[in-house]
């Protein structure tokens, strides 16, 4: 007997491993569970080992460049700060709202990001329908989209100095931030057509060439930098164009696989009218994609914001963005996780799979759990350590020493809520999870926040007593429409991908009038019963019982 083989996932949504044990029959062979919970455990380690490492990668790259910055000395590092987070100093209000929620570049990252998202339902269901061609259309019409959308953000970009300075800033910092970020506006396009290509390998199974392009555009970045820091003239400047000019690196790398690999053969077809078609579906899932993510990144940024209203800002600041920093390196493994639910939830209901769905959203579950158990026991351990790796300030050591249990605690809650998330954007319920992201950040966590800091006199754990207590609403939430992705009529969860597989019958049987009477009754109430006797009836005339139909009883 052969020994059992490292799950291969570019090929298709449903393994070898998989087929040998019958996971969407009845029977199997030995200890059936065990043996469905093994290869589902090996399918998503397989992976989210790779979407680790590209999110940790690129997340050094940032890191990398501020900190070659950072010895220009203290007022290159305030450009970059001011460039990458609009950092300002705001005086009043309405100031503060127009540039923490429109001006802020990050914000239009996150906006991107979003956006990218859609086609992790979109992608995913039809890779799992075996609608490979339509891949590529969904890839081109979400470039497009991001593309018209990049071009407002451009313009706000281009024009911050001017507005910051007709909100009564100071007329030389805004100068100054106004002329950086113009020289990030490329970042906006290079970014966001990342995202769509990231997501269209991804959906596939296809991460380890994700993984080599981030891996070489890092190797590379620590030199450029050094030479772009220290033996040119531009410094900062030079390192704010680097920033398009690395992600554009991963996006060209990532396109000339797409092109020439066998494993993309049959998503990516070249370009296609189809994809200025049908542009509103895609912004029906885009939409509060956008949303989603920029509520849930919005609120963490405001701890921030919060921390510097409190007695003794300057230690209370420090404290909370170390701890945030920290968040976020753990979180990448997080969003890892996510990513690979996502794409195994999608590509198991766009099957017609919808109890292998839920099989995967459980196995998850025991990954993120183990997970959390293990980097929180670690950052426990390492609590009187880490501090010293930011500062050498006996006091911002031990405050930090007194909020890594806590972030222990939070990053346990992060992780159940990313693979939470990651499922239901496998399904399509992104407005789902926007008003539950709305709801327990701010419903929940930032009042809670407010009222634990400034009325209880907590403190600084404002920046991790509000995560937990909106991860946990968010979670319990998530929690709850998630169990019921069996029970869920398919047609319920992608009717777009079922319709565009009823149409496809209509044409390919314009000779059958019994079979047509059921397409035109199916495409009139979308019932289920009908896309059953479709399935049974397509099949009897094609005379296979493999029709590639999306719902399989």
């Amino acid at each position: 007997m052969e020994a059992e083989a490292t799950p291969s996932l570019e090929s298709s949504s449903v393994t070898s491993q998989e087929r040998n044990l019958q996971l969407g029959g009845k029977s199997y062979r030995g200890n059936c569970w065990r043996s469905k919970f093994i290869v589902e455990v090996k399918i998503q380690l397989w992976l989210a080992g790779p979407l680790i490492a590209v999110n940790l990668l690129q997340y050094s790259l940032q890191i990398i460049s501020i900190m070659f910055i950072g010895h220009l000395g203290e007022l290159a590092l305030s450009s970059a700060s001011i460039a990458t987070h609009q950092s300002l100093v705001l005086t009043c209000w309405y100031v503060s709202f127009v540039s923490f929620f429109v001006l802020r570049p990050s914000v239009h990252i996150y906006m991107h990001l979003g956006l990218g998202t859609a086609l992790e339902t979109l992608c995913g269901q039809a890779y799992g329908a075996k609608q490979n061609h339509m891949l590529g259309v969904h890839m081109q019409r979400a470039m497009l989209c991001l593309l018209i959308a990049s071009i407002p953000l451009a313009v706000l970009r281009a024009y911050t100095g001017q507005i910051l300075i007709a909100l009564g800033q100071n007329s030389e910092i805004s100068n100054e931030a106004g002329t950086f970020i113009r020289w990030m506006i490329p970042s906006l396009l290079s970014y966001g057509l990342l995202q769509c290509i990231i997501r269209f390998s991804q959906t596939q199974n296809i991460v380890f060439p994700m993984m080599i392009s981030s891996g070489i555009t890092f190797l590379l970045h620590i030199p450029v930098c050094w030479i772009l820091v220290f033996k040119t003239v531009l410094a900062v400047r030079a390192q704010l164009w680097q920033t398009p000019s690395l992600f554009g690196s991963i996006f060209f790398f990532l396109m000339l696989y797409v092109k020439f690999s066998p494993a993309c053969k049959t998503t990516w077809t070249g370009f296609s009218k189809e994809a200025l078609h049908d542009v509103w579906n895609f912004l029906k899932l885009a939409i509060p994609s956008a949303i989603m993510i920029c509520l849930e990144f919005w609120a963490f940024e405001m701890v921030v914001l919060l921390s510097g209203l409190l007695p003794n800002p300057k230690l209370e600041t420090s404290v909370s963005s170390i701890s945030l920093n920290s968040c976020w390196m753990v979180y990448t493994i997080s969003v890892g996780l996510g990513g690979a639910v996502s794409t195994r939830v999608s590509n198991e209901v766009g099957a017609g799979k919808p109890r292998n769905a839920r099989f995967a959203i459980h196995a998850m579950v025991v990954l993120s759990v183990t997970e959390g158990i293990v980097v929180g026991i670690t950052t426990i351990l390492v609590r009187k350590l880490w501090g010293k790796l930011y500062s050498n300030e006996e006091e911002v050591i031990r405050y930090v020493a007194t909020m890594l249990p806590l972030l222990a605690l939070s990053n346990f809650m992060d992780g159940l809520q990313c693979v939470l998330s990651g499922a239901a954007r496998g399904c399509g319920w992104q407005n789902i999870c926007s008003l539950i992201n709305l709801i327990a950040y701010y419903g929940v966590g930032i009042p809670f926040a407010i009222l634990f800091s400034f009325l209880f006199k907590i403190g600084g754990k404002v920046g991790h007593c509000f995560p937990f207590k909106s991860k946990f609403c968010g979670t319990a939430n998530l929690g709850v429409p998630n169990p019921v992705t069996n029970e869920t009529p398919i047609t319920d969860i992608v009717p777009y991908v079922n319709r565009e597989h009823v149409e496809v019958q209509v044409e390919q049987h314009e000779n059958e009038p019994m079979l047509l009477n059921f397409c035109e009754a199916y495409l009139e109430d979308e019932s289920l019963a009908n896309l059953r006797t479709i399935e049974g009836v397509a099949r009897s005339v094609d005379g296979n019982h493999k029709a590639p139909f999306l719902y399989n009883s």
